[in-house]
Protein backbone atom coordinates (compact mmCIF):
# COMPACT_ATOMS: atom_id res chain seq x y z
CA UNK A 1 0.00 0.00 0.00
CA UNK A 2 2.64 2.52 1.07
CA UNK A 3 5.01 4.54 -1.10
CA UNK A 4 7.04 7.67 -0.41
CA UNK A 5 7.64 10.74 -2.55
CA UNK A 6 11.06 9.42 -3.57
CA UNK A 7 9.22 6.61 -5.31
CA UNK A 8 6.65 8.94 -6.81
CA UNK A 9 7.78 8.76 -10.44
CA UNK A 10 7.71 4.98 -10.34
CA UNK A 11 4.40 5.04 -8.53
CA UNK A 12 2.83 7.34 -11.10
CA UNK A 13 3.96 5.09 -13.92
CA UNK A 14 2.60 2.09 -12.05
CA UNK A 15 -0.74 3.82 -11.40
CA UNK A 16 -1.04 4.84 -15.04
CA UNK A 17 -0.25 1.41 -16.40
CA UNK A 18 -2.57 -0.47 -14.07
CA UNK A 19 -5.56 1.85 -13.76
CA UNK A 20 -7.11 0.59 -16.94
CA UNK A 21 -6.79 -2.99 -15.72
CA UNK A 22 -7.78 -2.57 -12.09
CA UNK A 23 -11.20 -0.99 -11.81
CA UNK A 24 -11.44 -1.67 -8.08
CA UNK A 25 -8.70 0.64 -6.89
CA UNK A 26 -8.23 4.18 -5.65
CA UNK A 27 -5.05 6.25 -5.69
CA UNK A 28 -4.30 8.43 -2.67
CA UNK A 29 -1.72 11.19 -2.32
CA UNK A 30 -1.27 12.03 1.36
CA UNK A 31 0.45 14.67 3.44
CA UNK A 32 -0.73 12.80 6.52
CA UNK A 33 1.87 10.56 8.13
CA UNK A 34 1.45 6.83 7.38
CA UNK A 35 0.74 5.73 10.94
CA UNK A 36 -2.15 8.20 11.15
CA UNK A 37 -4.18 6.82 8.24
CA UNK A 38 -2.97 3.33 7.32
CA UNK A 39 -5.31 1.54 9.77
CA UNK A 40 -8.33 3.24 8.19
CA UNK A 41 -7.17 2.52 4.64
CA UNK A 42 -6.49 -1.13 5.42
CA UNK A 43 -9.98 -1.50 6.88
CA UNK A 44 -11.44 0.13 3.77
CA UNK A 45 -9.64 -2.41 1.58
CA UNK A 46 -10.88 -5.27 3.75
CA UNK A 47 -14.48 -4.06 3.89
CA UNK A 48 -14.88 -3.04 0.23
CA UNK A 49 -12.37 -5.07 -1.77
CA UNK A 50 -11.10 -1.83 -3.33
CA UNK A 51 -7.31 -1.64 -3.43
CA UNK A 52 -5.75 1.54 -2.05
CA UNK A 53 -2.52 2.78 -3.65
CA UNK A 54 -1.05 5.51 -1.47
CA UNK A 55 1.91 7.86 -1.59
CA UNK A 56 3.03 9.74 1.51
CA UNK A 57 5.07 12.96 1.47
CA UNK A 58 5.89 15.95 3.66
CA UNK A 59 5.78 18.33 0.70
CA UNK A 60 5.63 18.48 -3.07
CA UNK A 61 2.40 16.63 -3.80
CA UNK A 62 0.50 19.68 -5.02
CA UNK A 63 3.28 20.56 -7.46
CA UNK A 64 3.35 16.94 -8.60
CA UNK A 65 -0.38 16.91 -9.33
CA UNK A 66 0.00 20.16 -11.27
CA UNK A 67 2.80 18.68 -13.35
CA UNK A 68 0.86 15.50 -14.04
CA UNK A 69 -2.09 17.49 -15.35
CA UNK A 70 -4.93 15.56 -16.97
CA UNK A 71 -2.88 12.36 -16.83
CA UNK A 72 -2.54 12.46 -13.05
CA UNK A 73 -3.44 9.13 -11.41
CA UNK A 74 -4.37 10.90 -8.16
CA UNK A 75 -7.93 10.29 -6.98
CA UNK A 76 -7.86 11.48 -3.37
CA UNK A 77 -5.66 14.11 -1.71
CA UNK A 78 -5.39 13.89 2.07
CA UNK A 79 -3.87 16.74 4.03
CA UNK A 80 -3.87 18.62 7.32
CA UNK A 81 -4.91 22.19 8.11
CA UNK A 82 -7.44 24.29 6.23
CA UNK A 83 -4.58 26.26 4.65
CA UNK A 84 -3.21 23.23 2.85
CA UNK A 85 -6.69 22.16 1.85
CA UNK A 86 -7.34 25.56 0.30
CA UNK A 87 -3.95 25.48 -1.45
CA UNK A 88 -5.24 22.48 -3.37
CA UNK A 89 -8.63 24.04 -4.08
CA UNK A 90 -7.22 27.43 -5.11
CA UNK A 91 -4.79 25.71 -7.48
CA UNK A 92 -7.80 24.30 -9.34
CA UNK A 93 -6.88 20.73 -8.43
CA UNK A 94 -10.13 19.73 -6.70
CA UNK A 95 -13.63 18.93 -7.91
CA UNK A 96 -17.08 19.03 -6.40
CA UNK A 97 -18.23 15.98 -4.45
CA UNK A 98 -21.96 15.30 -4.50
CA UNK A 99 -22.66 13.05 -1.52
CA UNK A 100 -25.62 12.97 0.83
CA UNK A 101 -23.55 10.69 3.08
CA UNK A 102 -20.87 13.34 3.54
CA UNK A 103 -23.42 16.08 4.12
CA UNK A 104 -25.00 13.92 6.81
CA UNK A 105 -21.75 12.82 8.48
CA UNK A 106 -19.78 16.08 8.42
CA UNK A 107 -21.08 19.26 10.08
CA UNK A 108 -21.35 22.37 7.91
CA UNK A 109 -18.55 24.11 9.84
CA UNK A 110 -16.09 21.46 8.66
CA UNK A 111 -16.93 21.26 4.96
CA UNK A 112 -16.82 23.52 1.94
CA UNK A 113 -19.94 25.43 0.96
CA UNK A 114 -19.11 24.43 -2.63
CA UNK A 115 -18.50 20.77 -1.66
CA UNK A 116 -14.90 20.73 -2.89
CA UNK A 117 -13.35 19.75 0.45
CA UNK A 118 -14.43 17.95 3.60
CA UNK A 119 -12.91 17.69 7.07
CA UNK A 120 -12.36 14.18 8.41
CA UNK A 121 -11.07 14.92 11.91
CA UNK A 122 -10.54 17.97 14.09
CA UNK A 123 -7.85 18.95 16.54
CA UNK A 124 -7.71 21.69 19.15
CA UNK A 125 -4.89 24.25 19.34
CA UNK A 126 -4.20 24.15 23.07
CA UNK A 127 -1.90 25.76 25.61
CA UNK A 128 0.50 23.43 27.40
CA UNK A 129 1.78 24.46 30.83
CA UNK A 130 4.34 23.12 33.26
CA UNK A 131 2.62 20.82 35.75
CA UNK A 132 4.96 21.82 38.58
CA UNK A 133 5.61 25.49 37.87
CA UNK A 134 2.20 26.60 36.57
CA UNK A 135 -0.44 23.90 36.79
CA UNK A 136 -3.90 24.25 35.30
CA UNK A 137 -4.76 27.63 33.82
CA UNK A 138 -7.67 29.59 35.30
CA UNK A 139 -11.04 29.83 33.58
CA UNK A 140 -11.10 32.52 30.93
CA UNK A 141 -7.41 32.22 30.03
CA UNK A 142 -6.95 32.94 26.34
CA UNK A 143 -4.23 32.82 23.69
CA UNK A 144 -4.09 36.62 23.95
CA UNK A 145 -2.92 36.35 27.55
CA UNK A 146 0.37 34.80 26.41
CA UNK A 147 1.33 38.20 24.97
CA UNK A 148 1.10 39.95 28.35
CA UNK A 149 4.37 41.27 29.88
CA UNK A 150 4.19 38.96 32.90
CA UNK A 151 4.95 35.98 30.66
CA UNK A 152 8.22 37.40 29.31
CA UNK A 153 10.76 34.62 28.74
CA UNK A 154 8.26 31.89 29.60
CA UNK A 155 6.72 30.88 26.25
CA UNK A 156 7.88 28.40 23.58
CA UNK A 157 6.35 27.97 20.11
CA UNK A 158 7.32 26.45 16.80
CA UNK A 159 7.85 28.67 13.76
CA UNK A 160 5.27 31.38 13.34
CA UNK A 161 5.13 30.41 9.67
CA UNK A 162 3.96 26.88 10.43
CA UNK A 163 0.47 26.40 9.04
CA UNK A 164 -0.97 25.40 12.44
CA UNK A 165 0.10 28.74 13.89
CA UNK A 166 -0.77 30.80 10.83
CA UNK A 167 -4.31 29.40 10.86
CA UNK A 168 -4.66 30.40 14.52
CA UNK A 169 -3.44 33.91 13.68
CA UNK A 170 -5.84 34.03 10.72
CA UNK A 171 -8.73 33.19 13.05
CA UNK A 172 -7.61 36.06 15.27
CA UNK A 173 -7.74 38.43 12.30
CA UNK A 174 -11.33 37.34 11.67
CA UNK A 175 -12.21 37.97 15.33
CA UNK A 176 -10.10 40.99 16.25
CA UNK A 177 -8.75 42.57 13.08
CA UNK A 178 -5.25 43.14 11.74
CA UNK A 179 -3.92 45.62 14.31
CA UNK A 180 -4.88 43.65 17.42
CA UNK A 181 -3.50 40.45 15.91
CA UNK A 182 -0.24 42.21 15.05
CA UNK A 183 0.02 43.51 18.62
CA UNK A 184 -0.53 39.98 19.89
CA UNK A 185 2.27 38.63 17.69
CA UNK A 186 4.63 41.36 18.86
CA UNK A 187 3.80 40.62 22.49
CA UNK A 188 4.10 36.87 22.03
CA UNK A 189 7.48 37.29 20.33
CA UNK A 190 8.69 39.45 23.22
CA UNK A 191 7.77 36.65 25.63
CA UNK A 192 9.59 33.82 23.86
CA UNK A 193 12.13 31.86 25.87
CA UNK A 194 13.95 30.65 22.76
CA UNK A 195 13.95 31.00 18.99
CA UNK A 196 10.88 29.34 17.40
CA UNK A 197 12.01 25.86 16.40
CA UNK A 198 11.01 22.21 16.14
CA UNK A 199 7.45 20.91 16.23
CA UNK A 200 4.65 20.99 18.78
CA UNK A 201 6.10 18.09 20.77
CA UNK A 202 9.47 19.84 21.02
CA UNK A 203 7.79 22.72 22.84
CA UNK A 204 6.43 20.32 25.46
CA UNK A 205 9.90 18.81 25.78
CA UNK A 206 11.22 22.33 26.40
CA UNK A 207 8.68 22.71 29.22
CA UNK A 208 9.98 19.52 30.82
CA UNK A 209 13.56 20.76 30.49
CA UNK A 210 12.68 24.04 32.20
CA UNK A 211 13.31 26.22 29.16
CA UNK A 212 9.78 27.61 29.28
CA UNK A 213 6.52 27.23 31.20
CA UNK A 214 3.97 27.68 28.41
CA UNK A 215 3.63 26.49 24.82
CA UNK A 216 1.05 26.28 22.05
CA UNK A 217 0.39 22.98 20.28
CA UNK A 218 -2.16 20.61 18.80
CA UNK A 219 -4.12 18.50 21.25
CA UNK A 220 -3.54 15.08 19.69
CA UNK A 221 0.21 15.33 20.21
CA UNK A 222 -0.42 15.02 23.93
CA UNK A 223 -1.97 11.60 23.37
CA UNK A 224 0.81 10.62 20.97
CA UNK A 225 3.45 11.55 23.55
CA UNK A 226 1.70 9.50 26.21
CA UNK A 227 1.75 6.54 23.80
CA UNK A 228 5.50 6.92 23.17
CA UNK A 229 7.82 5.61 25.90
CA UNK A 230 10.57 8.06 24.90
CA UNK A 231 8.21 11.04 25.04
CA UNK A 232 5.86 10.02 27.83
CA UNK A 233 7.85 11.93 30.43
CA UNK A 234 7.48 15.11 28.36
CA UNK A 235 3.70 14.87 28.44
CA UNK A 236 3.66 13.92 32.11
CA UNK A 237 5.56 17.12 32.92
CA UNK A 238 2.87 19.24 31.25
CA UNK A 239 -0.82 20.04 31.59
CA UNK A 240 -3.11 20.44 28.59
CA UNK A 241 -5.32 23.55 28.70
CA UNK A 242 -8.17 24.59 26.41
CA UNK A 243 -8.26 28.37 25.98
CA UNK A 244 -11.59 29.67 27.24
CA UNK A 245 -11.63 33.31 26.27
CA UNK A 246 -14.29 35.12 24.27
CA UNK A 247 -14.04 32.80 21.26
CA UNK A 248 -13.08 29.55 22.96
CA UNK A 249 -10.53 27.09 21.58
CA UNK A 250 -9.29 27.21 18.00
CA UNK A 251 -9.92 24.02 16.02
CA UNK A 252 -8.57 22.89 12.67
CA UNK A 253 -8.98 19.80 10.51
CA UNK A 254 -7.43 17.02 8.58
CA UNK A 255 -9.15 17.32 5.23
CA UNK A 256 -9.72 15.59 1.92
CA UNK A 257 -10.50 16.46 -1.69
CA UNK A 258 -11.06 14.50 -4.87
CA UNK A 259 -8.48 15.38 -7.51
CA UNK A 260 -9.79 17.26 -10.54
CA UNK A 261 -8.74 14.55 -13.00
CA UNK A 262 -9.50 11.55 -10.77
CA UNK A 263 -9.57 8.38 -12.92
CA UNK A 264 -11.48 6.45 -10.24
CA UNK A 265 -13.94 9.01 -8.95
CA UNK A 266 -16.63 6.55 -7.84
CA UNK A 267 -14.12 4.70 -5.68
CA UNK A 268 -12.75 8.00 -4.41
CA UNK A 269 -16.21 8.99 -3.20
CA UNK A 270 -16.62 5.57 -1.57
CA UNK A 271 -13.33 6.01 0.28
CA UNK A 272 -14.15 9.48 1.56
CA UNK A 273 -17.62 8.39 2.64
CA UNK A 274 -16.04 5.44 4.43
CA UNK A 275 -13.56 7.70 6.23
CA UNK A 276 -16.47 9.85 7.42
CA UNK A 277 -18.40 6.82 8.66
CA UNK A 278 -18.75 5.33 12.12
CA UNK A 279 -16.02 2.68 11.89
CA UNK A 280 -13.26 4.89 10.48
CA UNK A 281 -14.19 7.82 12.71
CA UNK A 282 -13.94 5.52 15.71
CA UNK A 283 -10.47 4.42 14.60
CA UNK A 284 -9.35 8.01 14.09
CA UNK A 285 -10.47 8.80 17.62
CA UNK A 286 -8.98 5.74 19.30
CA UNK A 287 -5.67 5.50 17.45
CA UNK A 288 -4.83 9.13 16.71
CA UNK A 289 -6.45 10.96 19.66
CA UNK A 290 -8.15 13.35 17.24
CA UNK A 291 -11.74 14.53 17.53
CA UNK A 292 -14.16 12.84 15.11
CA UNK A 293 -16.23 15.10 12.86
CA UNK A 294 -19.16 12.68 12.87
CA UNK A 295 -21.51 13.32 15.75
CA UNK A 296 -22.06 10.50 18.19
CA UNK A 297 -18.53 9.07 17.98
CA UNK A 298 -16.78 9.10 21.34
CA UNK A 299 -13.22 10.41 21.72
CA UNK A 300 -10.56 8.04 23.03
CA UNK A 301 -10.35 7.45 26.78
CA UNK A 302 -7.19 9.56 26.90
CA UNK A 303 -8.89 12.47 25.15
CA UNK A 304 -11.95 12.21 27.39
CA UNK A 305 -9.61 12.60 30.34
CA UNK A 306 -8.62 16.05 29.13
CA UNK A 307 -12.14 17.32 29.75
CA UNK A 308 -14.58 19.27 27.62
CA UNK A 309 -14.17 22.70 26.10
CA UNK A 310 -15.96 25.33 24.07
CA UNK A 311 -14.72 25.36 20.50
CA UNK A 312 -14.48 28.47 18.35
CA UNK A 313 -17.46 28.42 16.00
CA UNK A 314 -15.68 30.24 13.18
CA UNK A 315 -16.14 28.69 9.74
CA UNK A 316 -12.90 27.31 8.39
CA UNK A 317 -13.48 29.15 5.12
CA UNK A 318 -13.20 32.41 7.07
CA UNK A 319 -9.85 31.30 8.47
CA UNK A 320 -8.61 30.48 5.00
CA UNK A 321 -9.48 33.91 3.60
CA UNK A 322 -7.18 35.59 6.16
CA UNK A 323 -4.30 33.13 5.83
CA UNK A 324 -2.11 35.27 3.57
CA UNK A 325 -2.68 38.34 5.74
CA UNK A 326 -1.68 36.36 8.82
CA UNK A 327 1.47 35.10 7.12
CA UNK A 328 2.31 38.67 6.16
CA UNK A 329 2.01 39.76 9.79
CA UNK A 330 4.39 37.00 10.88
CA UNK A 331 6.92 38.40 8.42
CA UNK A 332 6.28 42.01 9.43
CA UNK A 333 7.04 41.41 13.10
CA UNK A 334 9.96 39.10 12.20
CA UNK A 335 8.46 36.55 14.53
CA UNK A 336 11.02 33.81 13.92
CA UNK A 337 14.03 36.14 14.20
CA UNK A 338 15.02 35.72 17.83
CA UNK A 339 17.89 38.18 17.45
CA UNK A 340 15.27 40.87 16.82
CA UNK A 341 13.34 40.06 19.99
CA UNK A 342 12.66 43.13 22.09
Amino acid sequence: MKKTLSALAIAVATFASTSALAADEVNVYSYRQPYLIEPMLKNFEKDTGIKVNVIFADKGLVDRVKQEGELSPADVLLTVDIARVMEIVNAGLAQKIDSEVLEKNIPEQFRDSNDQWFGLTTRARVIYTSKDRVGKLPAGFDYLDLAKPEYKGKVCVRSGKNSYNVSLFAAMIEHYGIEKTKAFLEGLKANLAQKPQGGDRDQVKAIKEGICDYSIGNSYYYGKMLDDEKQKSWAEAAVINFPSGEHGTHKNISGVVIAKHSPNKANAVKLIEYLSGEKAQGLYAELNHEYPVKEGIEPSAIVKGWGTFTADKIKLENIAKHYEAALKLVDEVKFDDFSEKK
